[in-house]
């Protein structure tokens, strides 16, 4: 189905990896807009309820191929418009939990993904580098929306401007990532939320990560009304009937995200 990507699809769990892992599966036009058509295909297909994102081998991604572009006068305003731009909105957009398997280092725009994700389970191997300033360039992909978020503006900037890789134990301490684990446990780890979030109320899970977003550039009187509205349409779902028919019954909900 795709050349730089590995998909696969088992029991309400989407799994999109990364496949260069030739060059720490670094991104290149190929791959750039294949991950944007596995990502809509994902969005599209009503039995996936989780998305897991991952890189083969060492490596989550490395961000940029410079290979790919050398001797290029590329115009890297349009690049980021055709290439990276949409795949941070429709990750930010989708209305399912992404979650980052961190199996190796995330630099660059492959950081900028990572960050982009719902959730991001690391292996203890695992690092994030902002590397943008050793070429020459800035933030790009969403980070500099997502790191002073994640840290506040002190490291955020210390990030970006030096360009010093963190360790997942650090990432994890400064509250960039929410978990990290031995690289034996990793797949266990993972699987711990898709099992959860396969079995969730998936509409309501999109709600609540459409308010979230929204709660970063918003008041508390925004939020309230926001609120309002979105629990209309939450309470209105076949979900919130069997969440309530389970609670009056004892027993388990048996949610199928609709």
């Amino acid at each position: 189905m795709f050349n730089t990507l590995l998909y696969e699809v088992k029991e309400g769990v989407c799994t999109i990896t990364f496949n260069r892992p030739e060059v720490f599966n670094a991104f290149n036009d190929e791959i750039s807009y294949e991950f944007q058509d596995a990502l809509k295909k994902a969005e599209q297909d009503e039995n996936i309820r989780v998305i897991v994102l991952t890189g083969a081998g060492k490596a989550f991604c490395s961000g940029q191929d410079l290979k790919a572009i050398a001797g290029q006068n590329r115009n890297l305003s349009e690049s980021l418009q055709k290439r990276y731009n949409p795949i941070i909105r429709r990750m930010r957009n989708m209305p399912k939990p992404i979650v980052c398997r961190l199996n190796g280092v995330a630099a660059g725009a492959g950081c900028s993904m990572a960050l982009a994700c719902d959730i991001i389970v690391a292996c203890e191997e695992a690092s994030l580098i902002e590397v943008f300033v050793n070429v020459g360039l800035v933030l790009d992909s969403g980070s500099s929306y997502f790191l002073p978020r994640l840290v506040g503006s002190a490291r955020a900037f210390e990030l970006a401007t030096l360009a010093e890789k963190i360790s997942a134990k650090q990432a994890h301490e400064w509250g960039m990532i929410n978990k990290v684990v031995p690289m034996a446990e990793l797949d266990n780890a993972v699987k711990s939320y898709t099992d959860r979030y396969a079995a969730a109320p998936t509409k309501a899970i999109a709600l609540i990560k459409r308010m979230l977003n929204k709660s970063f550039h918003s008041d508390l009187e925004t939020m309230l009304e926001y609120e309002m509205y979105c629990q209309e349409i939450a309470g209105n779902s076949e979900d919130y009937k069997e969440g309530v028919k389970a609670f009056n019954e004892k027993r388990k909900p048996l949610f199928k995200g609709k």
